[in-house]
């Protein structure tokens, strides 16, 4: 080996052997410097020194320069007894006032302390739960998550057609109709529930036909031989409102026995829709009681037996005159005490807007129009309502008078 790197491995032991001398003369360690390398950040905690930690090192170190070793508990002691140093002598700079207020506040918070007893707690339990918990079922909480359903628009969406049934009220017009009566229409409408199963439309589609022609003949005359062309334009023009494949106007055509021709089809639709001023939303009783009976949470069988109520009114020509809504909510409740379901509860109150009181009067009128005995030239609702695809609910026998009056007292 040269002699050159022999010297050289001969300085760097000697200095190694100084600079342990120099560690244990010093009676310290080596420590890392407290910034990173490459001038990175320093280390620092996000809110400071809270737990005062840097004080009490500091203190510690001082006592072991004195020679006297400190442990955990008497460092703890020792700063707990300056601390009650410190409080005592600023209760004696700031007099009796302040030692008082402190008492009260040692008073207060063994008050917060205390436990409390479980009576009162149940107390304030149902308190709270009294003020939260409404009376009726949130009913389209259940299907918010479903986009078909616009559960979050449901509420409006019929606020909105409650207040436009007080600009399609019906009243009495036969008066005014020369060439027509209450049986021709009678016979219409139970022509248009044939068709409307025929081409297999939508209810709505039916009952928006029907009032269609209601508000034409209630403002122009109309001869006996157009009615039945003033009907199959009714219920192409519901149709075309309401379906999603809505027939053709040759289906109308043929269904009329080719009564009519094509092109006083296109002019019955042209004139029907001038005279209603394009105005053809009208409010149906039939989306008010689906409506209702999903509030009511009722099964499929009690809303088939309110739909069949409700659409032998279509025949009738003295229910005109009543809202689409106030219709739906009677059919409902009379249907409810047909199968012995209950009656009107704080859900259909909030969900309808009537109280039960304000349908006595019609349930009463609905229940005898199921006590009539079916006209041989109108059997078309009832013939439909009586297949076993609609529970066959025509068969069901109507309320009894007596029981009907006793459960109406019951309710007011």
């Amino acid at each position: 080996m040269p002699q050159a790197s022999k010297a050289k491995i001969l300085q760097r032991e000697s200095l190694r052997q100084e600079s342990s001398k120099t560690e244990k003369d010093d009676g310290l360690h080596i420590k890392r410097s407290p910034s990173s390398p490459q001038g990175g950040p320093k280390k620092r905690s996000a809110f400071e020194d809270l737990t005062n930690a840097k004080q009490s090192q500091s203190l510690v170190s001082k006592r072991k320069e004195g020679g006297k070793p400190v442990g955990k508990k008497t460092q703890k002691s020792t700063v707990g007894q300056e601390t009650s140093k410190n409080n005592e002598y600023n209760l004696k700079s700031s007099g009796p006032k302040a030692s008082q207020e402190h008492q009260d506040n040692a008073v207060e918070q063994k008050k917060s302390k205390a436990p409390v007893p479980p009576e009162e707690k149940a107390a304030d339990v149902d308190k709270s739960a009294e003020i939260k918990s409404p009376a009726y079922d949130e009913v389209d909480d259940e299907n918010l998550n479903d986009p078909f359903l616009n559960a979050i628009y449901a509420k409006d969406i019929f606020s909105y057609m409650k207040e436009r049934e007080e600009k399609f009220v019906l009243k009495g017009y036969m008066e005014k109709q020369p060439d027509l009566n209450i049986e021709m229409r009678a016979i219409l409408v139970d022509w248009m529930v044939e068709v409307q199963e025929n081409f297999e439309l939508n209810h709505e589609t039916l009952y928006l036909a029907v009032k269609l022609v209601d508000h034409y003949l209630a403002t122009t005359e109309c001869m006996r031989e157009t009615l039945q062309l003033l009907g199959s334009t009714a219920i192409l023009i519901a149709a075309k409102f309401d379906e999603r494949c809505p027939p053709c106007v040759d289906d109308f055509l043929y269904i009329c026995d080719d009564a009519y021709q094509r092109e006083e089809l296109l002019s019955m639709e042209v004139t029907i829709l001038r005279t209603l001023k394009f105005d053809i939303n009208i409010p149906v009783a039939y989306r008010f009681l689906r409506r209702y009976a999903k509030c009511a949470r009722a099964n499929l069988e009690t809303l088939t037996l309110a739909r069949y109520i409700c659409e032998l009114t279509l025949q009738e020509y003295e229910f005109i005159r009543e809202s689409a809504s106030k219709l739906a909510a009677s059919c409902l409740l009379l249907a409810l005490k047909m199968k012995d379901l209950g009656g009107w509860t704080p859900t259909l109150e909030h969900y309808t807007g009537y109280q039960v009181t304000d349908l006595h009067s019609l349930m009463r009128r609905l229940n005898l129009l199921l006590y009539n005995k079916p006209d041989e030239k109108l059997k078309a609702v009832r013939y439909k309502y009586a297949h076993k695809v609609f529970f066959e609910v025509a068969k069901i026998p109507p309320m009894d008078v007596l029981k009907l009056e006793e459960q109406l007292k019951l309710d007011t």
